[in-house]
């Protein structure tokens, strides 16, 4: 059986401004054309140039008069997002969409951000508060919609409260569950802090399912030299259009969770389990349901990035 695709009829974003992080490659890369196609100005802030440019090509073979620009962001150093940050707000312009959508998944060996943080706590979660607080007055501007990107395997597992950045022991999968949960309680924390404060600020969140994507592909920089077991099985689930989705459909909850009239609060594929299907709202899962945990989160990252929202 061939992989399914599906349809999903985004709205004229023409004079719309939108930021995709992640967006030079997988999942980002769909959700920037997605958006650009749609008539968005399309903001990519990427850390490898080159892959930028070629995703700039990709967008433009399939969208010829797409509006995109690059910028340089290395979610991993709260200094190259503070950066990222003050250029944009010299701009000027408001900002409608933010999609936080990059990521790091699963280092097989411990390893810290710029700043001392675990790499994907650091990366996942704290560069994109950061990102999101420093583009805030530009936010509130644009009345924007933000949808952070969590992860299935935010169903389970639970913030490591004693050791955040894992100094005692370290396990790849419960860090990245971790991170992917933060992810969510911001997002559901945002909703709260935006209605409290007048901020103007929609927020969302989604999931992709599982696809074949890079994150458990083979990745040297974050010490993977080769594919996991688990990205080949899910290539050959995939080609054949059994139980996961295909790079296309990972990236459809995303861009609905950012364009639709009425947003629910979560979005992600709707077949049993959540791995692949037509997108569309479902249920938050337990994890992300602790309003107390969601403002504990908010707080330390506060605190952590030293970067306050207000």
């Amino acid at each position: 059986m061939p992989p399914r695709t599906y349809d999903l009829a985004l709205p004229d974003l023409t004079g719309r401004r939108a930021v995709v992080t992640g967006a030079s490659d997988g999942i980002g890369l769909g959700i920037a054309a997605g958006l650009a196609g749609a008539g968005a100005e399309v903001i990519m802030p990427v850390r490898n140039t080159a892959k930028g440019d070629a995703a700039v090509d990709a967008i433009r073979a399939r969208h010829p008069q797409a509006k995109l620009s690059l910028e340089a962001l290395d979610l991993s150093s709260l200094a190259s997002v503070g950066a990222l940050g003050a250029k944009l707000r010299a701009e000027g312009s408001p900002i409608h969409l933010l999609v936080n959508n990059a990521g790091v998944m699963t280092p097989p060996d411990l390893q810290r951000t710029i700043d001392g943080f675990e790499l994907q706590f650091g990366t996942n979660h704290l560069g994109h508060f950061a990102l999101t607080g420093h583009l805030l007055p530009l936010l509130r501007a644009g009345r924007a919609r933000v949808t952070s990107q969590t992860s299935v395997a935010a169903r389970s597992g639970s913030i490591n409260w004693a050791d955040l950045n894992w100094e005692r022991s370290y396990d790849g999968m419960a860090a990245y569950r971790q991170s992917k949960i933060a992810v969510g309680l911001f997002g559901l924390e945002l909703v709260r802090r935006s209605a409290a404060g007048s901020w103007g600020i929609t927020s969302t969140i989604a999931h992709p399912g599982v696809a074949p994507t890079s994150l458990l592909a083979a990745r040297p920089e974050v010490g993977r030299d080769t594919d996991t077991t688990e990205v080949r099985m899910i290539r050959w689930l995939s080609a054949r259009g059994l139980l996961v989705g295909t790079p296309e459909t990972a990236r459809l909850p995303a861009l609905q969770a950012a364009t639709a009239t009425e947003p629910s609060v979560f979005y992600g594929p709707q077949w049993p389990g959540g791995a692949g299907g037509p997108p569309g709202p479902q249920k938050l899962w337990k994890p992300l349901r602790d309003s107390a945990n969601a403002r504990q989160m908010w707080d330390m990252s506060e605190q952590l990035t030293g970067v306050a929202f207000g």
